[in-house]
């Protein structure tokens, strides 16, 4: 089983066309479920690209949902979260900081995550160097918030451990368009391993990536279980 927490649904800002690449690329892999946020969502239009996605998964079972939450459109974001949550397709949320303008570190995104928190259902945020430490600040000020540090900060994967030692409610997910020797490793040796999870960031990046990465890593059986599909099981309750 293998359960991918960061993949996409829709086609890109640049010339690629993979809006129906998201099966092919996980029958190819072997990826039973993911959870995906649609392109048009995150880039353009929140509100529209979650209302294209929900009649999406309403003919794929394998997918589910992340309703894309824009922190600078909160009202839009509020009036989402009640229509998609209760579907039981949508099972979290992602924000993007950059696309949106709201950096971790920014009264919006907190805003936002403390709506994440009222509904009761994960988020991920986009990290990357020590902004995953803000991270993890927010979630510990945020009472019930349970987030997942897309990317594990990227190059500041040094970050990811220390933030996932102060906040036993932040999940690290590796998935990053470059691969560093020893870099899932080392975050799997000093985390515990139930807060590790599996992303590819498919369609954006071929997942053969994320496969290669955690490969390397030499991850024990029980550990790479965890890692593949157990942890997002539990904690997207799938």
């Amino acid at each position: 089983m293998i359960i991918d927490v960061h993949a996409h649904w829709g086609p890109w800002f640049f010339t690629m066309d993979v809006a129906e690449a998201s099966l092919a690329a996980m029958d190819r892999y072997g990826i039973d479920r993911a959870v995906v946020s649609a392109t048009e969502a995150v880039i353009y239009d929140a509100p529209a690209g979650n209302r294209a996605l929900a009649r999406v998964l309403e003919e794929h079972d394998r997918l589910l949902g992340y309703v894309t939450v824009n922190p600078r459109r909160l009202r839009e974001a509020a009036r989402d979260l009640d229509a998609y949550l209760p579907t039981g397709r949508f099972v979290g949320v992602k924000i993007h900081t950059d696309y949106t303008g709201s950096p971790v570190t920014s009264p919006q995104l907190r805003d936002a995550l403390a709506l994440v928190a009222e509904a009761g259902c994960p988020a991920l945020v986009h990290t990357w160097g020590s902004s995953v430490l803000d991270l993890a600040q927010v979630c510990l000020d945020t009472p019930g918030l349970r987030v997942i540090a897309g990317h594990m900060g990227a190059d500041g994967f040094r970050h990811a451990i220390e933030a996932a030692a102060a906040c036993d409610r932040l999940y690290l997910e590796p998935c990053w368009s470059h691969a560093p020797a020893g870099r899932i490793a080392e975050v799997a040796a000093a985390v515990d391993g139930r807060r590790l999870l599996f992303g590819t960031d498919s369609t954006l990046i071929d997942p053969a990536s994320a496969f290669g990465a955690v490969a390397a890593a030499g991850l024990a059986p029980e550990a790479a279980e965890r890692v593949a599909w157990r942890n997002a099981a539990e904690l997207f309750g799938i």
